[in-house]
């Protein structure tokens, strides 16, 4: 199955280390990221859920709900769980998913033939409240998974999906943003009391809006 940006994300029921979910109803009115692990007990992958337990209130902040996938069993990801904390200093505190029989893998495109013809690549999928894909990342097997990188872009997400600008190259939370082609002049100077800054006419930079709305706070 090919998943584009903009589809809605496959709904599926699976057994998780918390207990079993419907993947729709688990995403609720948050935001989610779904990501895949090729398998227990693997080094990288190790290290990326040690990782995301800690950041877990970066994420919580912005409501944005985690949930992991292998296609090992239960047991393992318990067993597996008990080594991320020894090792990464910090307990798993979001669920993983069992794919044994790799049905949501599949679903997913999560298989690539030339890669492993049985285990999942490892994908990012950031899927927004409601229910549709609106980022998808892969990895190769031996580079692990930036998730600063990933809270950044879910800033972007959230900020333009609110407001009618777009993120510049590097752009970090707080910073000067662009207007979108589509506004005209008139209606930027409309929308954007402060002005906006012109580089080019269609390059027109204003001020993050959730910034103005912190400082009126």
């Amino acid at each position: 199955m090919t998943l584009r940006l903009g589809d809605t994300a496959p709904d599926f029921k699976a057994e998780t280390t918390e207990g079993p979910i419907s993947f729709h109803d688990y995403i609720s009115d948050s935001w989610a990221i779904l990501f895949s692990h090729p398998k227990d007990f693997t080094p990288v992958c190790t290290t990326e859920l040690g990782l995301a337990a800690q950041m877990k209130p970066e994420f919580d902040a912005r409501n944005v709900k985690l949930i992991a996938l292998s296609v090992d069993s239960i047991e393992d990801h318990k067993g597996w769980a008990l080594d991320i904390a020894e090792v990464q200093g910090c307990a798993l505190n979001f669920p993983i998913i069992s794919d044994a029989d790799k049905s949501i893998s599949e679903k997913y495109g999560m298989i690539h033939p030339n890669e492993n013809e049985t285990l999942t690549v490892r994908t990012v999928f950031v899927v927004g409240p409601d229910k549709q894909i609106k980022l998808m990342i892969t990895y190769p097997m031996a580079t692990g998974r930036n998730f600063d990188e990933i809270l950044r872009v879910i800033d972007s997400l959230q900020l333009t999906a609110e407001h009618k600008v777009a993120t510049p190259a590097g752009w970090k939370e707080g910073e000067d943003v662009i207007v979108i082609p589509s506004i005209s002049d008139d209606e930027a100077k409309q929308m954007f009391s402060e002005g906006f800054r012109a580089e080019k006419p269609y390059l027109r930079f204003v001020q993050d809006p959730r910034n103005k709305k912190a400082q009126a706070a």
